[in-house]
């Protein structure tokens, strides 16, 4: 099955993970995101994507 992820579903890790809806959409997006990872699931990317993340006036920082 093909699933895509908006830019809400992978920043929400990140939000504050005080509200239970939060913290129940985190743990959604960690699942899909192991689902992934492991093959049962393929992930769709899209111009949009690339396109709201461009717009993003945050400067990258990858984890090292």
């Amino acid at each position: 099955m093909r699933v895509y992820l908006d830019n809400c579903g992978y920043n929400r890790p990140f939000d504050e993970q005080a509200s239970a809806i939060i913290r129940l959409e985190t743990d959604a997006k960690l699942y899909i995101q192991e689902q992934i990872r492991s093959g049962e699931l393929e992930l769709c990317w899209s111009f949009v994507l690339d396109y709201e993340n461009a717009a993003n006036p945050f400067e990258d920082h990858e984890s090292d």
